[in-house]
């Protein structure tokens, strides 16, 4: 139903017990100022709102890199690769049965 603010506040008990069964719209001059809903509709509401806002994960990092370029750090200082190979252990299990030979010649 829809309601001027005068009559929402004459039936304002009304407009609480209608908006059990649906949102009760309030007008003023003819344009919507306020809906009256039930407290498990505004609570699906704000739970969803809440989460609209939240930063993605992406925007999370996104902030960290400009941070850290605010802060003029390149980030992580992480020591160079070893140049050195290190074992292969599929490679050495093949070659202990006597397959890296027919594996390399194809």
């Amino acid at each position: 139903m829809i309601w001027n603010i005068a009559q929402a506040k004459q039936q304002f008990s009304e407009v609480v017990r209608l908006s059990v069964q649906e949102p009760q719209a309030i007008y003023n001059r003819d344009k919507p100022v306020a809906m009256l809903v039930n407290a498990e509709l505004f609570e699906t509401f704000h739970q969803w709102h809440t989460h609209q806002h939240e930063p993605t994960l992406s925007e999370q990092f996104s902030e960290i890199r400009t941070a850290l370029q605010d802060a003029r750090q390149d980030g992580l200082n992480l020591p160079a690769r070893s140049t050195t190979q290190r074992n292969n252990a599929f490679l050495e299990m093949l070659e202990a049965e006597g397959l890296a030979t027919t594996l390399s010649a194809t």
